[in-house]
């Protein structure tokens, strides 16, 4: 039995959209940056080593009394797997790549920003630190 030149189409079509979608979420679980070591901050710690871990500050605010605000922004729990990349491949291959449609949403949403405001002294050494998780 023969497909119909438009049911051909619709297959092909249908194909090309799931092999479009494959490998997404192998791609990301695979990407990401590993967690900062946040055990340097800590009071007196200077501002450089600070950010040798946060990286730049995305916010840097000098007050009146000559303190300095420094807010860096980080992410959490979006750690690079090659576990949960092979693990995806997998669920791919069984599903012939329907799997996409959950692991692309799973590894979007994973992990969350964290804002931390550090206050430093005048010559760069910390006062204090708070996190906040961004919604």
């Amino acid at each position: 039995m023969f497909l119909s030149l438009k049911n051909t189409q619709k297959y092909l079509l249908a194909l090309l959209c799931m092999s479009s979608l494959s490998a997404c979420s192998v791609v990301m679980s695979l990407d990401g940056k590993d967690e900062p070591d946040l055990t340097v901050v800590k009071q007196n710690v200077s501002r450089s080593d600070i950010e040798m871990q946060l990286g730049d500050p995305i916010t840097i605010e000098q007050k009146p009394n000559g303190q300095i605000v420094a807010v860096y922004e980080y992410e959490v729990g979006k750690e690079p797997s090659t576990g949960r990349a092979v693990a995806h491949g997998v669920m791919d291959v069984l599903t012939l790549g329907i799997w996409e449609a959950v692991g692309t949403p799973i590894e979007h949403f994973k992990g969350n920003m964290i804002h931390l405001t550090a206050i430093y002294t005048q010559d760069g050494r910390l006062i204090s630190a708070t996190k906040k998780v961004i919604e």
